[in-house]
């Protein structure tokens, strides 16, 4: 029996070849041979070192870790070590590792395959297509895993011929990579497959992948089948079709004219309905989709049914019966009528119409305030007058959450009957209505309110007085405006940090800024706090020697508040005294001030800005990056796109968004090369399809050199901008010289089904130079049958 080391002495001398490899990797090109030979050493830990080693030495080790591929087949740890090291290498592999495909031994042949799949390379995509034909069935199957890696649409016609093999290995990864593909060629060979019952599940889900609207029709007359599973993987993959469309242009209606058009009526709703029974209740959400957009009597029964199931159902299904006709209308009012709060809340986040505000009304007394607070804010969107005298009913409501939405469905509807209450709750309500009143009232400014609000002062209601000063910053009069200042003296602490933040709102006037100066020296922190945010708010610059003083103050409040406070003011003064906040010992300050550079927009602050990108903080990037964005100097959208890429993900989802809005070619095609460089699309496409000044221009540019994975991103991004300029850049990329532009304009251009955009494709279809683009363009004519 042979002893075992001891575990010390195991991982001592793992420590002692990882030190070698270590070094070896630091002589450089010298010690790539002694690093391939360790390749295969018996310690994953010494393995991947010696894989990050050789892969960081690039072109160096790029033609001997193909020679051990060619030549040393005897360990299978060497052979994955070798092939992980020219996956992840930073030299130039693949040209080399193209040659391996030339290799007339087939695993290495089927290794070449997997390496250029994992490294994503665009350039081998004619050699794999060639290879999913290749005569053994392991480099066939490499060859179709890396295209799906790499991207399928380029060597879609070998995808087809590998799905309609018959040969089950490769059928079944071909079947996958084909529905990502996106490409409309796709739909005619898995919905042959759909006969087939090995391949019929597979098959199904892959046409959902495509987000394809000629994918709608074969997908449909699965419900025909006796199989409740095959309905359930039917209405599955038309919930994720439906999904795929949304995110590539915008919208869903095509998919659901589709399927009310191609849908197997009248049996289809019912027997999704039967299918719900075996189904998950994430597979229920996706049916109640497919059922609200299908419609029909049936449908609209059992989503009401479902409105009581588990909450991920009951909320899919109560959006389901707000897609459907207006005939729903009288069942759904009923459901809301009839229900119990769980319903109801599900239901009145999706109500609208004038017709709906007598059951919503019902709803303002239900014993749940999520309820109460949810049917003011449908009340809110109906607007109907009538509901003014229910919806004030409700400010002196338990919940806090219920009064404010109150408020705001009251302040929505206005007119002379919701001044008329507002009055008459300020003068005689509760507390708490004379409180809510006030802030209706204030949002108004009727001149016959200004009594109610002097008078205001003097309630016995602390908070009411609160609401009363802040009130009168609402009105322009001369008493209003002295009643405020008066207070600003007042005797309370609290009154008179509440008349202060009040002045920040008055107008402008000698007694409002005298008053203000003032509150900059009252013995209390939060009257100083709020006196530093008016003037701040006035912009009046002569106060800026006065409030940079604050920024010494011992309340940390103050000196922030300063700070802000200074971003509003002009002039030389206020930008030095912020320039030295941004290098204060403290944090919140440090913040505080580059907030304030950013609002004042001095281009002589800008370094001091950029300088924050690079700061360990987190939060100070990310205060830095929003505050560059108002910048129009060069170095700002370097820096932005630097940012789009930070470790952290707010930095980056703030940058992106920033990146959006900007206007001009140079933000586009930063964009553009974020999208091609990052895995997580989803947001990217989101900011490309911002409709900022000169986007469409710059996406067209863009489309002009893109291959057949960038294209259909950049054309989705037109589409989805929903703009006639948009539609008329789709029309003129079917014109360009490149054909996987012209492809993807064509896909695009059926989404968004137009007679310009059915010209446009017909004539391509006929004429275009590219077999592949005819043939691209002939498959979607039938999508407007």
């Amino acid at each position: 029996m042979t002893a075992r080391r001891p575990p010390l002495a195991v991982a001592e001398a793992e420590r002692q070849r990882v030190e070698r490899v270590d070094r070896l990797a630091a002589s450089g090109p010298p010690g790539v041979p002694a690093l391939v030979e360790m390749l295969a050493d018996p310690s994953w830990t010494v393995r991947r070192s010696v894989v990050a080693s050789l892969a960081a030495l690039g072109d160096a080790a790029v033609q001997p870790l193909c020679a051990c591929l060619r030549a040393r087949r005897d360990s299978e740890a060497r052979i994955a070590a070798a092939m992980d090291a020219l996956a992840a290498s930073l030299g130039d592999v693949d040209a080399a590792v193209l040659a391996l495909t030339l290799e007339p031994h087939p695993a290495v042949v089927a290794d070449a395959a997997q390496i250029l799949g994992r490294r994503g390379s665009a350039s081998a995509v004619p050699r794999l297509a060639e290879l999913t034909s290749h005569p053994d069935d392991n480099v066939a199957v490499a060859a179709i895993e890396a295209l799906g890696r790499v991207g399928g649409r380029a060597a879609v016609d070998s995808l087809v011929d590998a799905v309609k093999s018959g040969n089950f290995f490769r059928v079944f990864p071909a079947i996958d990579v084909l529905g990502r593909s996106g490409d409309p060629r796709a739909i005619g060979p898995l919905s042959g497959l759909l006969d087939d019952p090995q391949y019929l599940l597979e098959a199904a889900r892959a046409l959902g992948r495509t987000g394809s609207r000629a994918a709608v029709a074969p997908l449909t007359r699965l419900f025909a089948r006796p199989s409740d599973a095959v309905a359930r993987v039917a209405a599955v993959a038309l919930a994720e079709l439906r999904e795929r469309y949304r995110e590539r242009y915008g919208t869903v209606e095509p998919i659901d004219d589709a399927l009310r058009g191609e849908s197997p009526a009248p049996g289809a709703a019912r027997r999704l309905i039967q299918s719900l029974a075996g189904a998950d209740p994430g597979e229920q959400a996706m049916i109640c989709a497919v059922l609200g957009a299908i419609g029909g009597d049936d449908a609209l029964l059992h989503l009401t049914r479902l409105l009581d199931a588990a909450p991920a159902v009951a909320s899919a299904a109560a959006e389901a019966l707000f897609r459907l006709c207006r005939s729903a209308d009288a069942r759904v009012l009923a459901a809301l009528r009839e229900g119990d709060s769980a319903r109801r809340l599900l239901l009145l986040p999706l109500v609208k119409g004038s017709a709906a505000a007598a059951d919503v009304e019902r709803c303002l007394e239900d014993p749940d305030p999520e309820v109460r607070a949810a049917a003011c804010d449908a009340l809110g969107r109906i607007m109907d007058p009538g509901s003014a005298r229910a919806l004030f009913r409700l400010l002196d409501d338990p919940s806090a959450r219920v009064v404010h939405a109150a408020m705001g469905a009251i302040q929505a509807l206005g007119g002379a009957e919701v001044e008329a209450l507002a009055l008459e709750a300020a003068r005689g309500g509760t507390p708490a209505a004379r409180r809510a009143a006030l802030r209706i009232l204030a949002y108004f400014a009727p001149r016959p309110a200004l009594q109610v609000f002097i008078d205001g002062l003097r309630d016995a209601d602390l908070r009411a007085r609160e609401r009363a000063i802040h009130g009168l910053a609402s009105f322009s009069e001369p008493e209003a405006i002295g009643a405020l200042v008066a207070v600003a003296s007042d005797a309370s602490e609290r009154i008179r940090a509440v008349a202060m933040r009040a002045l920040g709102q008055a107008q402008r006037e000698p007694r409002v800024i005298a008053a203000l100066l003032e509150g900059l020296r009252d013995e209390d922190a939060w009257v100083r706090y709020f006196a530093c945010q008016s003037l701040g708010k006035h912009g009046w610059e002569p106060a800026a020697g006065a409030i940079a003083e604050r920024l010494r103050d011992e309340s940390g409040q103050v000196r922030v508040a300063a700070i802000e406070a200074l971003s509003g003011i002009k002039g030389e003064l206020a930008t030095a005294a912020l320039e030295e906040a941004a290098r204060d010992s403290d944090t919140d300050m440090r913040r505080s001030a580059l907030i304030g550079l950013g609002i004042a927009g001095r281009e002589a602050s800008l370094p001091t800005l950029l300088g924050a990108l690079s700061s360990e903080d987190v939060a100070t990037r990310l205060v830095a990056t929003s505050a560059i964005s108002g910048f129009s100097s060069p170095e700002v959208l370097p820096a932005l796109v630097r940012a789009a890429g930070d470790a952290d993900e707010s930095v980056r989802a703030a940058a992106t968004g920033f990146l959006a809005a900007r206007p001009g070619d140079d933000a586009t095609r930063a964009l553009v090369a974020l999208l091609v460089a990052s895995e997580a699309k989803g947001p990217l496409l989101d900011a490309l399809s911002t409709p900022a000044p000169g986007r469409i221009e710059g996406i067209l540019s863009a489309l002009a050199t893109a291959d057949d994975e960038l294209a259909p991103l950049l054309t989705s991004a037109l589409a989805r901008m929903r703009l006639p300029a948009a539609n008329a850049a789709l029309l003129e990329a079917l014109r360009l010289p490149r054909a996987p532009a012209r492809k993807a304009a064509a896909t695009t251009l059926a989404a968004v089904p137009t007679k310009e955009a059915f010209a446009a494709v017909e004539l391509a279809s006929r004429t275009d130079p590219d077999p592949e683009v005819r043939r691209v363009s002939s498959s979607l004519l039938s999508q407007w049958a």
